[in-house]
């Protein structure tokens, strides 16, 4: 099957062009131990461009995308967080991206394959129509569609679906990690049971957050911690200003505070996180990018003794001077993965949410025209949006509601 769609290739010059794909029925496999089924045919409804799309552009600049291409080919569709339209069942749906030869999608083994793109090695969503393996199309909510059209403001918020489950599966992991981390701290200080220190440690590790970088995935850990722990202590560190759309948007949402990374000394930076905090910080969130996230928890002191530092970016290399980490008993981990449970209540949190509030459209035809010019200067230059989208086919979008 060719299709229009544009796609990340090897090539220094064009790592992203537009323009005819093949497209193939591969047999897919959801997870390990699972029977390979067909694919099923989708059409491309709505879809949201993403920080890892941008870094496998750069890898094609670098030559470097070759483990990520399907099966026999030499690309690979670009994009993976959006809506389809199902025809064969006469629905839309949101792609579970997760999948390949993976006992658990939340852990990932020696023996495994990166899995992502629908399943291992499978293309992405910016086409007009892809397969899709028939269990990772999961149910969007039941009351929305009318004449068989999707309604823009939830198009917009389904499109945050990935990110979203990820933050889920985040905030599972550093309760599962604080409280295996700390209960025995918690026995012996509150001279309780197990179980009660465990409950403890749990609730407690959220007591102080800073959550560094205010891209869209800060802005969902902050929501999800703050929905499920009411009295944690949220600070959001970034060097937007603090009355712009975003952080005003953020802070409202998350119920945070904020400090702007505008000092001239880390030093100061991190006593005005401290002060923010009303301490150390129980979770250290890193999802800017930059190496200064780890030099601020662990150098300049603003992660506390048996915390936890989450670092959640696709950037920095972290580095630690081992001799007072250790002795702080910090706990350093990093992991991008969700389940499907992880994912359907993403979208169940989702529809009822704001977040449409923050998407703003790209004209399919200005995208197409040149995605690469697209890419640096309207979706990931200084001045862009939180989070940028194209309608793909407007027959199945309601534009007015």
């Amino acid at each position: 099957m060719i299709v229009k769609g544009t796609y990340f290739q090897n090539d220094a010059e064009r790592p992203l062009v537009y323009g005819d794909v093949e497209i193939r029925n591969i047999p897919r496999q959801r997870l390990r131990g699972e029977k390979e089924k067909d694919g099923i045919l989708a059409e491309s409804v709505f879809v949201g461009f993403c920080g890892t799309d941008h870094t496998l552009m750069n890898m094609g600049r670098e030559g470097n995308l070759k483990e990520k291409f399907p099966t026999e080919c030499d690309r690979l569709v670009n994009g993976h967080e959006g809506v389809v339209w199902v025809p064969s069942e006469n629905r839309f749906a949101i792609v579970l991206i997760r999948g390949g030869n993976s006992y658990d999608p939340t852990r990932y083994t020696e023996e495994e394959t990166y899995f992502e793109y629908g399943c291992d090695q499978a293309d992405g969503l910016f086409s007009d129509r892809n397969y899709y393996h028939p269990d990772m199309l999961l149910k969007i909510p039941d009351g929305y569609v009318k004449d068989g059209k999707i309604p823009l403001t939830l198009a917009k918020k389904l499109v945050f679906s990935d990110p979203y489950a990820c933050m889920i599966f985040q905030r599972e992991r550093m309760e599962d990690l604080g409280e295996a981390h700390n209960f025995r701290v918690k026995m012996a200080e509150h001279r309780c049971t197990e179980a009660e220190a465990r409950e403890i440690a749990r609730k407690e590790t959220f007591q102080r957050v800073c959550i560094f970088g205010l891209g869209t995935t800060g802005m969902f850990i902050g929501d999800l911690i703050r929905q499920k722990y009411p009295e944690a202590k949220i600070v959001f560190v970034a060097r937007s200003e603090e009355d712009s759309p975003k952080v005003s948007f953020a802070l409202k949402q998350a119920g945070a505070s904020y400090v702007r990374s505008i000092f001239d000394k880390k030093e100061e930076l991190a006593d005005a996180i401290r002060e923010k905090l009303g301490g150390t910080a129980t979770v250290f969130i890193g999802s800017s990018g930059a190496a200064i996230e780890h030099e601020i928890a662990f150098q300049y002191g603003v992660l506390g003794c048996n915390g936890i530092y989450n670092s959640f970016s696709l950037g920095p290399e972290v580095t630690v001077d081992t001799m007072p980490f250790g002795f702080k008993n910090q706990l350093i981990f990093g992991s991008i993965n969700f389940r499907q449970d992880h994912m359907e209540e993403a979208i169940r949190i989702l529809q009822n949410s704001r977040y449409d509030e923050i998407v703003e459209l790209i004209e399919k035809e200005e995208f197409t025209a040149d995605p690469i010019d697209a890419y640096e200067n309207r979706i990931y230059s200084k001045s862009a949006p939180m989070k940028t989208a194209v309608v793909w086919n407007e027959t199945y979008i309601d534009m007015e509601r």
